[in-house]
Order: C-alpha cells, then sequence, then structure tokens
C-alpha cells in the first residue's frame, strides 16, 4: 500500500524537508517537501538518493568479527563478546590512555550522536579524542569560546534580511551551506540581490557560487587574512568604525586598532592578489550597507592562519555594527533552549586543559588536532594509542597524511568501528558494528537547529522498521562495556541516565517551567517514548515554546511536531548580546589575548614570506574543491552520485599547464612535502593562475573494503599531500588549502 512520509534530510546541513512515498517496504519517489517551512520544496541531488543508500547491498546490515585474520559475519552477542574479550583486558594491561576515539561529523547529523557519545567517551576514560573538526571549523569553535564564551555558538549570516554579503572561503551553492543551516541558499543568494543588495565572493576558484554573484574576486589560497585585516584597518583610518549597541559591551577595542595600525593595504593587496582600490571599495561598502555581513568557511579555516582569519571576520562585522543585528551576524535562538532569561557572564573558554604525548599539541574542545592521531598509535611509551573505537568515520580518506595513518592503523592491536560500510578506514577493525540507514531511524537537529538562520522545528519518524539496533542500543552498550559493566548489562541503564540528567537540571533552575515539579511524575511520561525520543521531548517541552509539562498548554511537544509533519517555524532570529555572553568578564572580548599572541607567529611569517624551505618551488598552490553530489567518502559508493563525467581530475590553469608541457586530460603526478598521487588533469581558466583544485575522499581502490561502486570511481586521496606536521597552531586545525605542490607529466616523469 502507497504511504507518504516527511522527514527532514540529515546528509549535509541544510535540513531540507523530503517527501517520501512508499510501497511497503520499498520507496518509490524521494522529491523536496514544498509544504516544509523552511525549504519549501528545494531538495538537492544527495537527498533524493535515500532509496539507493537503503537498498545498497555493501551496506553494513550484519556486525563483521575478525576471525584468522578475515572480518566475518557475526551475531551482534558474539560482536560485543569480542569486544570484551579483545578490548578489555588490553586497556588493564596498558591503561585507558591506550585508547583513542575518533568521530565522524556524519554523528553531528544524527540525533543519537549528539547525546549518546557522552557517556561513552566518559566510560571510556581517556583523553585521546579526535574528530573531523580539525580537518573543518575548529578555528571558529576556539574564535567564538574566546569572544563571547560558547564555542558552539556561531555567528549566522542572516540572509533573508542582509543587504550586503561578503562571503570567503565558502561555496554554498555546492556545500548547500556551512556552519549556517539555510535550505536553498542559492535561492536565498539570489533574494539578496534581487532586492538591490550585493553578494561578494572571495575565492581562488571561480565556483558554481561566484557565477551567482553580484561580484568575485580571485585571492592566493590563504591570503584571507591579509583580505581581513586590510579592511579592518580601512575601517579606522577612515572613520569608518560604528559598533552600534554592541559598543557598550566590547572589550579589547583599543588593542583592536594598534593590530590594525600594522597592515598596509599595498602589503595585503600584493599578498591577495586583490588591488588596494578594491579592498577600500570593499569596506566602504561594508560599512554604508544598511545591513552587512562577513561569511567566511572552510577556505579559510583550514589555512595556516585560521584562527586568525575566523576571528578577523567577526572584528569587522562587530565594527560595522553587524554582529547580533538583523541582517548581520546573528547568534541561533532554538526552540529547545530559553533565552527570556539570560544573563552575561560565565566561567568563560580556556584551552590547552591537557597535551598530547608525542608533540605536545594543547587540547581544543575536548580533543586533539586529527593530525597527531598517527604519531600516538606509531611512538612507543606510555601512553602510546594501541587500540580505537571510530564512529561514523573514514580518516584513512579525510585525515593529513593518509598514507601514513592506514599504515598505523594496520599497527594497531585492537579497533572497534560503528559505520554503514566496510570502507578504508573499517577495514582494519576487528569489530565492526554496523549502524541504521537514515530511513530507519527518528531524526531530529539538535546540531543545526543552534545553526539555523530561523527558529524551525521539525521531527523526523522512522520510515521503516529499523533492521537492526540502532546506534543509541549500540553506543550505549558500548558504555556500559568500558565502564566495566559486561556485556549483559542492560543498555536502559544508559538511556535513563541521559534523561535524568537533563530532567535534574531542569527540575533545579529558577527559569525552567518544570522547576519544582514530581521527578516521577514527568519520568512516567517521557518514559511512554521509545529511548531517543525521551531527550527530545524534555528539551521540547522545556524549551521558551514549550507546554511545560502543562504549563503552557498547546506549546510544543513531540506530540505537537507530530501533528505538524512540515515543522514549525517561530520566525527570524532575535538578538542574544549581552545575555549569551558567557565569558568571565561578562563582556564580549574582541581581542583574546591567544589571538593577539598568535600575531607574533603571522609577523614572522610575513618576515619569512620572501624565502622558503619546503623544497616545492614550483610555484603551485593546492586547494580542495567540494560537488553538490558528494560529501562524505561514503556517498561514492552511491551510483546515481557518481554517474556520468568524472569530477576527480585536478583543475589547472592553461597557462600553468602550457608552462609544464600539460595537455587537458593527460596522467600527471602532483607531489607534496609528503606524498605524491597521480591523476587526471582538466585545464580551466575557473581557476587563479598558480592554483591547482582536486576534491577531497576519492582513491577507493584498495584491497579489504567492500565499496563496489566506489572502488570503480577513478580519483587519487587527496589527503595523501597533506602534511600532518603544518597545523593552524591555536587551533590545532589542519592545513588543507593553500599547500605548495609540483605538477609533472607522468611521461616526463623518470
Amino acid at each position: 500500500m502507497s504511504k507518504t512520509h516527511f522527514r527532514t534530510c540529515p546528509l549535509c546541513e541544510a535540513t531540507c524537508g523530503l517527501e517520501i512515498t512508499t510501497d511497503g517496504d520499498q520507496v518509490v519517489r524521494i522529491r523536496g517537501d514544498r509544504d516544509d517551512v523552511f525549504s519549501r520544496g528545494f531538495i538537492c541531488p544527495k537527498g533524493s538518493t535515500l532509496k539507493q543508500l537503503h537498498e545498497d547491498p555493501d551496506r553494513l546490515r550484519t556486525p563483521m568479527v575478525r576471525r584468522n585474520g578475515q572480518l566475518v559475519e557475526a551475531s551482534w552477542d558474539e560482536a560485543f563478546s569480542a569486544i570484551q574479550e579483545g578490548l578489555m583486558p588490553l586497556l588493564e594491561q596498558r591503561g585507558r590512555e591506550s585508547l583513542g576515539i575518533v568521530l565522524g561529523n556524519p554523528n553531528t547529523h544524527n540525533l543519537v550522536g549528539t547525546y549518546y557519545l557522552r557517556p561513552l567517551i566518559h566510560a571510556a576514560g581517556t583523553k585521546n579524542i579526535f574528530s573531523a573538526s580539525t580537518v573543518d571549523q575548529m578555528p571558529k569553535h576556539l574564535t567564538a569560546g574566546l569572544m563571547w564564551g560558547n564555542a558552539n555558538m556561531f555567528p549566522l549570516p542572516d540572509l533573508d534580511r542582509t543587504d550586503y554579503l561578503l562571503m570567503l572561503g565558502a561555496n554554498p551553492v555546492a556545500s548547500n551551506g556551512s556552519l549556517v543551516t539555510a535550505p536553498d541558499f542559492p535561492g536565498r543568494l539570489e533574494g539578496i540581490i534581487g532586492r538591490g543588495g550585493k553578494v561578494v565572493v572571495i575565492d581562488p576558484r571561480s565556483t558554481e557560487t561566484a557565477a551567482i554573484a553580484s561580484e568575485h574576486h580571485f585571492i592566493k589560497p590563504g591570503a584571507d587574512l591579509h583580505l581581513l585585516l586590510a579592511i579592518i584597518k580601512e575601517l579606522f583610518d577612515r572613520d569608518l568604525v560604528d559598533m552600534g549597541r554592541i559598543g557598550e559591551f566590547v572589550n579589547g577595542f583599543e588593542i583592536v586598532r594598534e593590530l590594525a595600525a600594522e597592515v598596509d593595504i599595498d602589503a595585503a593587496a600584493t599578498a591577495t592578489g586583490i588591488d588596494a582600490t578594491t579592498i577600500r571599495r570593499i569596506a566602504d561598502e561594508l560599512a554604508a550597507a544598511p545591513t552587512a555581513v562577513v561569511y567566511g568557511r572552510m577556505g579559510n579555516h583550514t589555512v595556516e592562519f585560521g584562527t586568525l582569519t575566523s576571528w578577523a571576520a567577526d572584528v569587522i562585522n562587530i565594527l560595522t555594527g553587524n554582529l547580533d543585528s538583523p541582517g548581520g551576524a546573528m547568534f541561533a535562538s532554538p526552540a529547545t533552549i530559553r533565552i527570556d532569561h539570560e544573563e552575561p557572564g560565565g566561567r568563560g573558554y580556556s584551552t590547552g586543559r591537557w597535551n598530547s604525548r608525542v608533540s605536545d599539541r594543547h587540547e581544543v574542545n575536548g580533543e586533539f588536532p586529527a593530525s597527531s592521531l598517527a604519531e600516538e598509535i606509531e611512538t612507543e611509551g606510555d601512553g602510546q594509542i594501541r587500540a580505537l573505537i571510530t564512529v561514523a568515520t573514514n580518516p584513512i580518506r579525510s585525515f593529513p597524511n593518509s598514507e601514513r595513518l592506514d599504515a598505523a592503523f594496520a599497527d594497531l592491536d585492537f579497533m572497534v568501528s560503528v559505520d554503514m560500510y566496510l570502507n578504508e578506514t573499517t577495514r582494519h577493525a576487528n569489530v565492526v558494528l554496523p549502524a541504521l540507514d537514515p530511513l530507519e531511524r527518528p531524526h531530529y537537529d539538535f546540531a543545526f537547529e543552534g545553526n539555523a538562520i530561523r527558529v524551525v522545528t521539525n521531527f523526523s519518524e522512522a520510515v521503516f522498521e529499523p533492521s537492526g539496533p540502532d546506534e543509541a542500543e549500540t553506543l550505549a552498550r558500548l558504555a556500559l562495556i568500558l565502564g566495566g559493566a559486561g556485556v549483559d548489562a542492560d543498555p536502559e541503564f544508559i538511556h535513563t541516565q541521559l534523561v535524568t540528567g537533563v530532567l535534574d537540571r531542569e527540575l533545579k533552575t529558577e527559569h525552567s517551567p518544570i522547576c519544582g515539579r514530581d521527578r516521577d511524575e514527568i519520568l512516567a511520561e517521557l518514559n511512554k517514548l521509545p529511548a531517543v525520543e525521551r531527550i527530545i521531548d524534555l528539551r521540547l517541552r522545556t524549551g521558551r515554546f514549550g507546554d511545560g509539562f502543562g504549563a503552557n498548554p498547546g506549546g510544543l511537544s513531540i506530540a505537537l511536531l507530530k501533528e505538524n509533519p512540515h515543522g514549525i517555524d517561530y520566525g527570524p532570529l532575535v538578538e542574544r548580546l549581552p545575555g549569551a555572553l558567557k565569558t568571565a568578564s561578562g563582556k564580549l572580548e574582541m581581542a583574546p589575548q591567544l589571538v593577539v599572541d598568535d600575531f607574533d607567529r603571522f609577523r614572522a611569517s610575513l618576515q619569512a614570506a620572501a624565502s622558503s624551505d619546503s623544497g616545492f618551488d614550483d610555484g603551485l598552490l593546492l586547494i580542495g574543491r567540494r560537488h553538490v553530489r558528494s560529501n562524505n567518502s561514503w556517498m561514492h559508493n552511491i551510483n546515481v552520485l557518481v554517474k556520468g563525467k568524472s569530477r576527480t581530475a585536478l583543475y589547472m590553469h592553461p597557462d600553468d599547464a602550457a608552462s609544464r608541457k600539460i595537455d587537458d586530460g593527460s596522467t600527471v603526478l602532483v607531489a607534496s612535502q609528503v606524498g605524491e598521487v597521480e591523476t587526471a588533469v582538466e585545464l580551466t581558466d575557473d581557476l587563479m593562475p598558480g592554483v591547482v583544485c582536486l576534491p577531497h575522499g576519492w582513491g577507493h581502490n584498495v584491497e579489504g573494503t567492500r565499496m563496489s561502486i566506489a572502488r570503480e570511481q577513478i580519483g587519487a586521496n587527496l589527503n595523501e599531500l597533506i602534511d600532518d606536521a603544518v597545523t593552524d597552531v591555536p587551533s590545532g586545525n589542519s592545513v588543507l588549502n593553500g599547500v605548495p605542490v609540483t605538477v609533472a607529466p607522468v611521461a616526463l616523469m623518470g
């Protein structure tokens, strides 16, 4: 019998609504939900492929256990027994710091990952935590934490109300947006221009986003900081600074002025490739626009000075009066939190609470840099990592110097993976625990409602009955084993612990609608729901629109969302400052000491700019790229996403190719300080001369995987070229863009 389901797409940050038609256990059609309150029918090619993912014969549905050197199918009880017998004696012998945990970004797209990883990490008792954050956005976490005291409160471009958008290092037409949740990003950009506004794109490549922008300017990879500092200087020099109401609670204004005084705009023009006249004009336009916002993303976070670049974008928004202001950079106010009684002040934010064993790299946001994982496995001594737990991640395709990491993983004593696929990483595991596909589990976007440009809330019920345990049970059982409770412990203990932890805080919080209420009464009501829905319901009902468990009849609850499958829209973002400031001072810290100190490193780089000891003097800098049909590397195993013309070639400017005797379509060798790959080359004048561009995540031709479609795709692994010794020092973020490389035709190689 045909049935229609409505759910939110979990494959990227855009959170588009889907209309899914099924017949029995088959998906008949997936299209955009035209009645979704946020996406209004918009859908990208990825969302329509949940059918293919659900049906993919390569997707794991049964646990795998290594026996006699081979991964073979096993029962769930056998898999957890193998973990108990293989992992726990190792930890008892070598200590908890011999265990590492590696987390991928799909955990953020899954409500289970938002909550159930916490008890797993706590039970593991190790500080060796690594994630995709340090190959992506850690500079933004760091500056958010230092400047307003909340590392997860990102400044969001208020796209629907802004008059002027300056965008650096971002290609949202391909990515659908990043660190900002805004379905139909292309339509929203066109909306800015359509209402008489302006969109300016700064990028070394003329991207899909640049094609619809008001104007585009090439910039040398890694030089965004020079541009932003020059704009800051221009704002000061020409008396264009007007912070508006934000000025009343800002610390560090004079320090920023002193730092800006060091900037030479002509030198910045040389460093960026953008002439001084254009830089001055952009500064003027930002200051003059009724509303304006600077939005920077991965292209200027994954660089040598990613933290300073992230900070400088925020400073411009502050100086022009556009931070926490409609049409500027605003902060999310999701339905699951209360903002009416916020008061400034808190514990503040710090890093370096512990350091890594080998290279003494400091902790940021509770984790170590991804680039330090290989050395922690390789280097003998107390605390050497000998076992890993990986959850929804493929670091051998996504972490720097991946060939080195591959060899390190092969040398581990024990490894557990939770994943949908047997990929380049999980092939090393002793036990692989399969995850459900998105259509088999309910969904609520706790993470991305915190990045959304409107206050929107949706709950998605599972489309199909699960083919096995959901990740909540899997992670709960893992946590119980690590905590010493054994393989037979009941996961309900973790389910209850998570709910009561949130509930007990609410019962003691003065402004909570359930402050002082009867604990057992509320628990009894929550326990009518499946485990993963209890926290959702509790958070919704105690949020600012919630029903307060009867205190506000008709208010928000999971039951109300089930009655509204297209979601509920509570309107645009509202001002959050100063109440949301959780710095120790209760002020917005515009010049955090960690940022100011990093200027010494930046100054030293300026002095050394004329010389280089890298040995790579070919004049080419490598950047990555994204395609709308790709996100995580597992998507390369979905035929409808990879069919057609190959999208894996190295892009190169015709002038650069001609000087190296490279022909369009030929095979070239790309070499960096740490590795080399062979790939086809595609010539295009969409690139700034001196820049070459290779996509992320490809190169699936290794033995031991079970991704038959991905194996057939031609492509090179970009991360074989990324040096794991080079990071943005304050955040530990890997440097993925602006990497010096040489490119030569394979036929000429000796």
